[in-house]
């Protein structure tokens, strides 16, 4: 990478993360900010969270929790359009629904999460999933809509976090 590449990755990562301080309700300590990274009003964030390109869309309450980590190219999308108001596709008015994240969560690259979702904490979501349902705890997750197919050796989760073995 250039020395101009270099410095403008720099920039963006600063710019991003101080546009991100400002716009959020909350934000814990030590946000990571390595892509071109937006959020809400709402928007509630742990400590240790690391953004590599988030966006954060709607007028819905979106809570991250510690030691949250996104791929590129994700989404917490939390307004729609309201098909069942007074004109067809959809009216002029949008229906909010909040967003939950728990601990040591991971998204994988381009991960798109719909309001209304839950993700339990230590839950990694597969690159290229669509979460529009609850993901519990541990669990492995992915596909369209994301579903779990394998849970995380809890013990062995439990035990590192414990320890503060976190990254």
């Amino acid at each position: 990478m250039g020395l101009v590449s270099n410095l403008k990755n720099k920039f963006c990562q600063k710019y991003y993360h101080l546009k991100i301080k400002k716009k959020a309700a909350a934000c814990g300590e030590r946000l990571y900010v390595g892509g071109k990274s937006f959020v809400n009003s709402k928007t509630y964030l742990g400590e240790h969270v690391c953004f590599n390109g988030m966006s954060i869309l709607g007028n819905g309450k979106v809570e991250i929790g510690n030691y949250f980590h996104s791929g590129s190219g994700c989404e917490i999308i939390t307004s729609f359009h309201n098909y069942e108001g007074n004109k067809i596709p959809y009216d002029d008015t949008f229906i909010d629904k909040d967003v939950i994240i728990g601990d040591c969560v991971w998204l994988g690259n381009n991960v798109t999460i719909l309001g209304g979702v839950k993700i339990g904490q230590g839950a990694i979501i597969q690159a290229g999933s669509v979460v529009c349902k609850d993901i519990p705890a541990y669990s492995i997750a992915g596909g369209h809509p994301a579903l779990p197919f394998k849970t995380r050796n809890i013990e062995h989760y439990l035990s590192l976090k414990k320890e503060g073995s976190f990254h």
